[in-house]
């Protein structure tokens, strides 16, 4: 079988041309342009960023390959879904409070920022997994599968549950609705935080199945009526429905390939990812850690699996960096000779990309071209 081609370029710029004209040229070298753009709603998914956190990826970047897409006839837009935990992107009108206060507006990039699974999280398509074997059906945010075309741009980084989050986490996990977050997250049901309720009963009305009830004003969920379907977390106005997150990581892994493989399968994509500021965690937490390696580069495929190979060698490739994780851990002798199982040794990113393999979403061999 052939291998897939994944292009790649450093960080270097050289004579006048600036990093945002080197990712135009990198994807326009990878073939972006095969894609028919005329007149498609293309949805370009990607990580607005916690407030707090300043690892994500800068919103010249997204402008860059916005104005690719504009160029060939497409009608761009940048989109993610709401988080499952609570923090500043839990609904869409928070969600994009952070994404303006992190710099994506349509001034600064060139398109409309849409939260792809509505106001409350709960806007979600049901799309099948052909082949999946833990997730029959997945619930993926509604905008991101009315689009005619998927674009992925990444930050590629450390991951605390899956080891590295890179073009599949962000498809998998980036592109569930609160539901679907929970049904990565979770092999349970939610349950109720009973110091937070208020007893509103939104739980109550949203349920078809009679799960949640509502006694001296604090609610419950009756898990043998329950199925998961994780709507009552959308609405709970006071964060007190909690998803179990009593998933093992390696089957977290398997559910975000299979997720990533509902997201793609029967329409063009193509995906772009940067290994620059690799901190330690994801780019959810309100904080960063300093990166663990120096930057790389920028990497796009029309190939989501082998562009995630190609980006873990690619950061094994490097050298730890001094008064971050990785060195400190490096310097107390806990080597795994891979820098993300180093750096969290009770994750295993290989699951993931086998898992994907399996699927049929892509291949793990690859041709690395360098431009």
């Amino acid at each position: 079988m052939e291998k897939s081609k994944v292009f790649f370029t450093d960080m270097r710029t050289r004579n006048g041309e600036t990093l945002p004209m080197k990712l135009k040229r990198l994807i326009k070298t990878a073939g972006i342009g095969e894609i028919d753009f005329n007149g498609h709603f293309a949805a370009i998914k990607m990580h607005f960023g916690e407030p707090g956190n300043l690892a994500f990826l800068r919103p010249n970047y997204a402008k860059a390959v916005a104005d690719v897409i504009k160029e060939l006839g497409g009608k761009p837009f940048l989109t993610d879904c709401n988080t499952l935990y609570v923090g500043g992107r839990k609904n869409a009108l928070d969600h994009m409070d952070s994404a303006f206060e992190n710099g994506f507006s349509p001034l600064s990039t060139g398109c409309q920022v849409i939260i792809a699974d509505g106001l409350k999280g709960t806007d979600e398509a049901l799309v099948p997994v052909e082949g999946g074997e833990y997730v029959k059906e997945a619930k993926i945010g509604q905008a991101v599968m009315d689009a005619d075309i998927f674009i992925t741009l990444t930050h590629f980084k450390g991951h605390e549950c899956t080891g590295f989050g890179g073009t599949l986490k962000n498809i998998g996990m980036g592109c569930g609705s609160r539901a679907g977050k929970m049904e990565m997250h979770s092999a349970g049901k939610p349950h109720v935080d009973q110091s937070r309720c208020v007893g509103c009963g939104k739980c109550v009305k949203i349920c078809a199945h009679d799960a949640p009830s509502v006694v001296d004003k604090k609610a419950s969920i009756d898990h043998n009526k329950c199925v998961g379907c994780g709507r009552c977390i959308g609405v709970c106005p006071k964060d007190a429905v909690l998803a179990a997150s009593d998933e093992s990581n390696d089957i977290l892994n398997c559910k975000i390939a299979e997720y990533s493989k509902a997201v793609c399968a029967g329409r063009p994509n193509f995906h772009i990812s940067l290994v620059i500021d690799v901190s330690p965690c994801c780019d959810c937490h309100a904080e960063n850690d300093a990166a663990i390696i120096p930057n790389v580069g920028m990497f796009a495929s029309f190939d989501p699996v082998a562009l995630d190979m190609a980006c873990v060698d690619a950061v094994n490739a490097q050298p730890a960096l001094e008064n971050s994780v990785l060195g400190d851990e490096l310097h107390a002798h806990h080597d795994h000779h891979d820098h993300f199982t180093t750096v969290g040794p009770d994750t295993n990113w290989k699951t993931g990309i086998e898992h994907a393999v399996k699927i049929g979403l892509g291949s793990s061999d690859y041709e690395l071209i360098k431009i």
